[in-house]
């Protein structure tokens, strides 16, 4: 029997890269998965086809997850659909790079409000559902940007190191329920976002990697089945690195 077998999944931003990824290893473990995207339609029907390849029920919803009432209408869907919502994995981001003294103030509001608000706007519309549940595990895309900072990424390192401390706080919050969450903090992936770096950039990079290469965003997935799943019952308010050793 798959681990996560008839549970029922969210994934914000979850037609392409990692959070694709996330959403096709839940569902090979046994899920149907919902899941937001903003404007990719092509790469969502994409991803809703892949998971129900993989014998599992599909749904996309096209929602800004700076929204907050987006949001909420997002969480209804998905309990009307199939009712109940057992895990929540807050993965929609967005980079908006560039050192502090020339980061415009719009910059700045939209990486927070994508990458950290957006975590609030779905765990706050989760907690009821789950609540009544008594059951149900969230987890955290954050970045090892949040746990030791990166030159050029103020705003991001900001938003992910928000997301540790959300965590670590939701964790004590909603224990009692026996609702879990945990944070996922990634190094370099392999991505469109790092796509778009030069090969002195990229060498620069893997050169501070003990294990001398990127993530596969894979790699990544496994780690959030994982703390998704029953086989880390005991775990809350962890943040585990999937970095390669970048930060030890």
């Amino acid at each position: 029997m798959a681990s996560l077998d008839n549970k029922i999944a969210l994934v914000t931003g979850g037609s392409r890269g990692i959070g694709k990824a996330i959403a096709l290893a839940l569902a090979a473990e046994g899920a149907n998965v919902a899941f937001t995207y903003k404007s990719a339609s092509g790469a969502a029907e994409e991803t809703s086809n892949a998971i129900k390849a993989l014998g599992r029920k599909a749904l996309a919803f096209q929602s800004d997850a700076k929204s907050f009432d987006e949001a909420a209408k997002v969480v209804e869907g998905v309990v009307k659909e199939f009712q109940r919502l057992d895990i929540l994995v807050n993965n929609a981001g967005i980079t908006k790079d560039t050192l502090l003294m020339r980061m415009s103030e719009q910059d700045w509001d939209d990486v927070i409000d994508t990458n950290l608000k957006s975590a609030f706007n779905f765990s706050k519309a989760v907690c009821r559902q789950m609540m009544g549940q008594r059951e149900g595990a969230i987890v955290n895309i954050s970045s090892i940007a949040g746990v030791v900072g990166n030159p050029g990424q103020t705003n991001y390192s900001a938003a992910k190191a928000g997301m540790i401390g959300m965590t670590k706080t939701l964790a004590k919050e909603l224990a009692s329920r026996n609702i879990r969450v945990n944070a996922v903090a990634p190094g370099f992936v392999d991505t469109d976002m790092t796509g778009k770096l030069t090969p002195q950039q990229k060498e620069a990079l893997l050169g501070m990697v003990p294990l001398k290469r990127t993530a596969k965003p894979e790699e990544i997935a496994s780690v959030v089945v994982f703390l998704s799943s029953p086989a880390s019952a005991y775990m809350t308010g962890q943040v585990l690195c999937v970095d390669g050793g970048l930060v030890m």
